[in-house]
């Protein structure tokens, strides 16, 4: 996963905050159980060879969406820890992009779903971008809010300049507004898999395929 700030520079967040904020996410869209997940433990991890693996799958109902997988790897060795998750989506979607103007705490109830190849906008603040191994989750607005404000936590006592730490001191400021919903922010998923969504009455979806089939941004190749 990478935490890309408003001023370009980008920091990869550590595989064991991942795998926490992970579990995290699990707990918080926990909510809706739809069947009961099947687990399979002491497979082999691909990172460090040992039977340590654990592997996870359940599917879920998304209202207004549809039907989705989620499944994780997480791998006990203590001198490892591998660990990562996506989201399946069991019909199709296009490309697209959802865009929500978050205004009041109601807003940050509003369902997130979160595929590996999504990059996920926080206003001017900076962005969550796809890289290898990047977390796909099923949260809310206030759950993706929270994932940035802890990985600013950590840009901001990692940092060496003092600079940079005073800048995620302010960030984690506007940060805390926002979740008390009394500053507005805008938030903004795209996805070129058409994997990810935010489901609320207020988000506004647009199609990142044109009519040629192409998806925007992209010119014709030689």
């Amino acid at each position: 996963m990478l935490l890309l700030l408003h001023d370009g520079k980008g920091l990869r967040v550590p595989p064991s905050l991942q795998e926490r904020m992970a579990r995290e996410d699990e707990l918080r869209s926990s909510d809706q159980p739809e069947s009961e997940p099947v687990i399979l433990e002491g497979e082999e991890c691909p990172v460090c060879g040992q039977r340590t693996l654990t592997l996870m799958e359940l599917e879920r109902d998304i209202p207004y969406f549809g039907r989705v997988r989620l499944y994780s790897m997480t791998c006990q060795n203590p001198q490892c820890r591998f660990s990562t998750s996506d989201v399946d989506i069991l019909e199709a979607h296009e490309p697209s992009r959802y865009t929500l103007r978050v205004e009041n705490e109601e807003d940050l109830k509003a369902r997130v779903v979160k595929s590996s190849t999504a990059t996920v906008k926080i206003g001017r603040l900076g962005s969550i971008e796809p890289v290898t191994r990047s977390p796909g989750y099923v949260s809310n607005i206030e759950g993706v809010l929270r994932r940035f404000e802890r990985q600013v936590r950590f840009a901001m006592e990692t940092a060496e300049e003092r600079e940079q730490r005073e800048k995620a001191k302010r960030m984690l400021k506007k940060l805390q507004r926002i979740l008390q919903g009394s500053e507005p922010v805008t938030i903004t998923i795209e996805d070129p898999q058409g994997n990810s969504a935010i489901i609320s009455p207020k988000a506004k979806k647009e199609s990142l395929v044109t009519r040629k089939g192409k998806k925007r941004g992209e010119t014709g190749g030689a």
